[in-house]
């Protein structure tokens, strides 16, 4: 089992920035990834960002390439999740995940991800005012 925990959510105002952080315990693997999804009122839950825990190597939703930046703190096992230039639409509730196993490719995460990760967090609340 893996636990994760975000925190960093809440209310800012539009063009503003928040950092979202997901620190993770439990078992450990030797490679997998781990990606940020969101989901607002009424809607699927999307793929924002994924990031290899072993190389670093990151995929981002078009929506919000050049604006937020996933990272992560192999000591600290924890990832974040940099939000700049913040638009009411980002408002969700933000769910950190994980996958075991290697890469799968940008496509798997965006179609598939969001029923095919295997550890989710509890979640936490964005809301960007306009």
């Amino acid at each position: 089992q893996v636990q994760l925990v975000e925190s960093g959510g809440g209310l800012v105002q539009a063009g503003g920035s928040l950092r979202l952080s997901c620190a993770a315990s439990g078992r450990t693997f030797k490679s997998y990834t781990m990606g940020w999804f969101r989901q607002a009122p009424g809607k699927e839950r999307d793929f924002v960002a994924v990031i290899t825990w072993s190389d670093g190597g990151a995929a981002y939703a078009d929506s919000v390439k050049g604006r937020f930046t996933i990272s992560k703190d192999n000591a600290k096992n924890t990832m974040y999740l940099q939000m700049n230039s913040l638009e009411a639409e980002d408002t969700a509730v933000y769910y950190c995940a994980f996958k075991n196993g290697g890469w799968y490719g940008s496509r798997w995460y965006q179609d598939r991800g969001r029923s095919g990760m295997d550890y989710w967090g509890q979640g936490t609340q964005v809301t960007v005012s306009s």
